[in-house]
């Protein structure tokens, strides 16, 4: 069968593999010289689901955002919990395997997980992952919520490209099949 749609990981991490501190702050990250929105932007179009954990979302929904930033995106969340839908997401508790390959049948554009850790684990073991973009900022924060939690995958990689924001260095990997 054609696969349609990629799933797609597009995230930051310091230098040691961290995505946030413990208590979840992304201060460090803000404090890099970037270069406009560090491509951003240009990947933004290129997908029309995004994928996140309940964690990722409560922190979202605790900025200060004028409105939900991923509103002209289906968007999922994982969850445990019940949780009822809100106008611009839609709360998931099925199997994270059988729910990708559903929407990879569907015709679009790349699905995006956002985050984190704690989500990306089961797209590891289970190989859902189609390609890795993650921007490394120059920071090593010694401790943190780690990209990669331990766990018993491999997934080979093939590098496709770099590119350099200013001082942050974006590296996209496509896992081998």
């Amino acid at each position: 069968m054609e696969q349609n749609r990629n799933v797609v990981l597009f995230i930051a991490a310091s230098l040691d593999g961290y995505i946030a501190t413990k208590d979840d702050s992304l201060e460090w990250l803000f404090q890099v010289d970037g270069e406009g929105d560090n491509g951003f932007a240009a990947f933004y179009e290129t997908v029309d689901i995004v994928l996140m954990g309940k964690r990722t979302y409560d922190w979202i929904m605790e900025q200060e955002f004028q409105e939900f930033p991923y509103k002209n995106k289906q968007t999922y969340v994982f969850t445990r919990s019940p949780v009822t839908d809100t106008e611009n997401v839609k709360f998931v508790s099925d199997n994270v395997s059988s729910f990708i390959q559903h929407l990879k049948q569907q015709k679009g554009k790349d699905i995006w997980i956002v985050g984190g850790g704690e989500l990306l684990h089961p797209f590891l073991q289970e190989k859902l992952l189609d390609e890795l973009i993650i921007t490394v900022a120059p920071a090593i924060l010694g401790d943190g919520i780690p990209l990669f939690k331990k766990g018993n995958y491999q997934l080979d990689l093939s590098l496709k490209k770099t590119k350099r924001f200013n001082q942050f260095v974006e590296l996209h990997y496509e896992v081998k099949r």
